[in-house]
């Protein structure tokens, strides 16, 4: 090792899903499969390049302002950033600074983990129950801080309002991050209790219920003094982290609140289709509440059948990780898409069927052989005849 090595810090990084650049069936990293908001297209359009040669708002302003009026709240109580990501990573950086050690779920964002060790932060992860649901029992304990996605992100599991604010107030003394990724899918957001809990942090993101994840835009919702706290930390880091195309085509995505909910309905309904569909391809999987579902099946290895769905352009996600080697992590893509996935694995077990029949006949053909000698070598020895085998 040279001497400078020593100094290096090194960290084992994030592996994101594949991103293949060709046509695929590609349902392996929950993005939407509908366009932007018609407002975003309009606003690419119409942008004057000449504005790409200034320096952006290092605010953000008119995208801080469009997310404040949309969720009720103060400019101030709004952080944006590039990606849920950033904020998060930011968040990370500004608010864990003890030496205790954080708070978040065995199996969940794998990111998480990534930060910690980056910014040299000590962590414990909380088991999940054996239904890999979150026990809140074990957040009670003294730590430097708690964060947990909800719906989580490998199961889609969505945990009640009652128990997200029951983690909160077990947990005044430190700052609580709820990462709401996939909430639009689901039920109630914990943007609730913003203002009953002064250690509250919500953050979510443009790239799942609203078709941007190619943007990069992600925002932290919470209390003008913590909301300060990160910009102070965002401006000691870099003070440009939005682009002007992004806080443009952010504000329209915003705007346009009536696509937005009908695209979380589609998808909501095809999710739901999608699970009728795996119950009767004798799938199991967790109920998701997320654009996503977690699924494996009882007689087929989860990573075979990655590797044939990829081999036929399906792209799904597979970690094949502790506690989840058999899980499957399949996308919500269009119903046109989700029927090309499931004529496919329909096909691809009717040949495995097909096959394990041909090797019972065999197996059963191979017995019925041996038993018939079995017989013929009693009949010779209780009568001392003999006999010959002819094997062809």
């Amino acid at each position: 090792m040279k001497a400078f090595e020593k100094n290096i810090r090194k960290v084992e990084p994030y592996v994101p899903g594949e991103q293949p650049q060709r046509k695929v069936i590609k349902l392996n990293t929950n993005e939407n499969p509908y366009a932007p908001a018609p407002g975003v297209t309009k606003a690419l359009e119409e942008m004057d390049t000449d504005r790409l040669r200034l320096y952006p708002d290092p605010t953000a302003a008119p995208l801080v302002n469009a997310l404040a009026d949309f969720y009720h709240v103060n400019p101030d109580q709004v952080f944006v950033g590039v990606g849920s990501d950033d904020v998060l990573s930011m968040c990370f950086l500004t608010f864990f600074n003890s030496e205790k050690p954080i708070f978040f779920p065995d199996i969940t964002y794998s990111f998480y983990k990534v930060w910690a060790d980056l910014y040299r932060i000590p962590y414990e992860c909380q088991k999940l129950d054996e239904n890999f649901k979150i026990v809140k029992e074990d957040y009670y304990k003294e730590n430097g801080g708690v964060i947990f996605p909800n719906p989580n992100a490998p199961t889609g599991l969505y945990e009640d309002l009652a128990d997200v604010e029951d983690i909160i107030a077990h947990n005044q003394d430190v700052i609580v991050i709820v990462d709401e990724a996939y909430v639009d899918f689901a039920g109630r957001s914990a943007l609730e209790l913003i203002d009953k809990y002064e250690n509250l942090i919500i953050v979510q993101t443009f790239s799942k219920a609203r078709s941007m994840a190619g943007m990069r835009i992600g925002y932290a919702i919470s209390n003008p003094t913590l909301i300060k706290y990160l910009n102070d930390a965002k401006y000691s880091f870099n003070s440009y982290t939005m682009n002007q195309t992004s806080i443009v085509c952010g504000v329209e995505a915003v705007k346009d609140r009536e696509y937005f909910e009908n695209g979380v309905r589609k998808i909501v309904e095809t999710r739901e289709w999608a699970k009728e569909e795996l119950t009767k391809l004798g799938f199991t999987y967790l109920d998701s509440g997320s654009n996503f579902i977690f699924a494996k099946h009882p007689e087929y290895d989860a990573k075979e059948l990655f590797e044939a769905l990829k081999a036929h352009d399906i792209y799904v996600r597979f970690w094949g990780s502790e506690r989840i080697e058999q899980y499957m992590r399949i996308t919500i893509g269009t119903r046109e898409e989700m029927e090309q996935l499931f004529a496919f694995l329909k096909e691809y077990m009717w040949r495995g069927s097909e096959q394990l029949q041909k090797k019972k006949q065999v197996n059963d053909t191979s017995t019925c052989f041996l038993n018939n000698i079995f017989y013929q070598c009693q009949s010779i020895i209780s009568g001392n005849q003999s006999f010959t085998i002819t094997f062809s």
